[in-house]
């Protein structure tokens, strides 16, 4: 199986990883066309508070205009509405060759949930995926159906950048200023609140790439 490099930046803006992804990102498709291998990469990052509108987000769901909101807002290449970065909140960017891990897309996005909905499982937490909605949700099919982790990709060549955001400690007071990923009817939740303390950041960092590491090796 292929080798991951992993990359981690700990806190910063979105606008330095999302140039590093572009970067590699393009640099994994010149290799392709050319017949190269593909260095694949995993960044993971923290970042400071902002919003992202995905390619089909519409703008009516961010609620207020960017001077009352506190953060920037990018419109980026991923699918998608819009969402909330910020933190307390890990942040994966894989950077992938999917035909070296022998997946779909369709395979990756299912491993790319599997591996936080097996996180969340060791505190005791049902994690499921919703129809018509990606990431991972709690208690879905119910008035209290909420989302802990949220994903959005961009792939081209079967190569893959954007990724997942799994609210670990995050305030999720930023939220109440979108409709989160487009929706009016669903909550968002993170481990601090569904758990009820502020959990170790590193020490869910460590469980979360233990769970990528399995899944994608």
């Amino acid at each position: 199986m292929a080798e991951i490099l992993v990359k981690n930046f700990g806190l910063c803006s979105y606008e330095e990883a999302w140039k590093l992804q572009q970067l590699y990102f393009q640099e994994a498709l010149d290799a392709k066309k050319l017949g190269r291998e593909v260095k694949n990469i995993l960044l993971v990052v923290e970042h400071l508070p902002v919003y992202t509108l995905g390619k089909s987000a519409k703008e009516e769901n961010i609620l207020f205009s960017e001077e009352f909101l506190g953060a920037k807002v990018f419109r980026i290449e991923r699918g998608g509405d819009v969402t909330f970065h910020g933190p307390g909140q890990l942040v994966l960017y894989p950077i992938l060759n999917l035909e070296d891990f022998k997946m779909s897309l369709r395979d990756y996005i299912f491993n790319m949930e599997e591996l936080i909905i097996r996180t969340i499982a060791d505190f005791g937490l049902k994690g499921e995926r919703s129809l018509g909605a990606s990431g991972v949700w709690l208690d879905v099919n119910t008035p209290k159906e909420r989302k802990i982790c949220a994903l959005g990709v961009k792939a081209s060549r079967h190569i893959t950048m954007h990724g997942l955001a799994f609210n670990i400690n995050t305030d999720l007071s930023w939220f109440q200023k979108i409709n989160p990923c487009g929706f009016i009817d669903k909550g968002v939740s993170s481990l601090e609140k569904e758990l009820g303390e502020k959990q170790d950041f590193e020490e869910l960092s460590r469980k979360v790439l233990a769970n990528f590491h399995q899944l994608f090796a």
